[in-house]
């Protein structure tokens, strides 16, 4: 991988990790508002689910084994 393909990546976290501080937010003012428990539930597993995406991505990326080195 070279320079712009990490940039690439890095953008794509950077848009993942937004996403699930906007859900957070949204989760918080569900939960103030007293909203309709499965709303806030959604929202719960919305943010959980951008978390594991985010996480992965970073293991399938930045902490991947390259498969030439895997060969040796």
């Amino acid at each position: 991988m070279n320079e712009a393909d990490f940039a690439e990546i890095e953008k794509t976290l950077l848009f993942i990790s937004d996403a699930r501080e906007r859900a957070q937010r949204a989760l918080r003012a569900l939960e103030k508002n007293q909203a309709e428990p499965h709303l806030i539930e959604a929202m719960r597993d919305s943010e959980a689910q951008l978390a594991a995406l985010h996480r992965s991505l970073m293991q399938a990326t930045y902490f991947a084994v390259p498969s030439e080195q895997l060969a040796l």
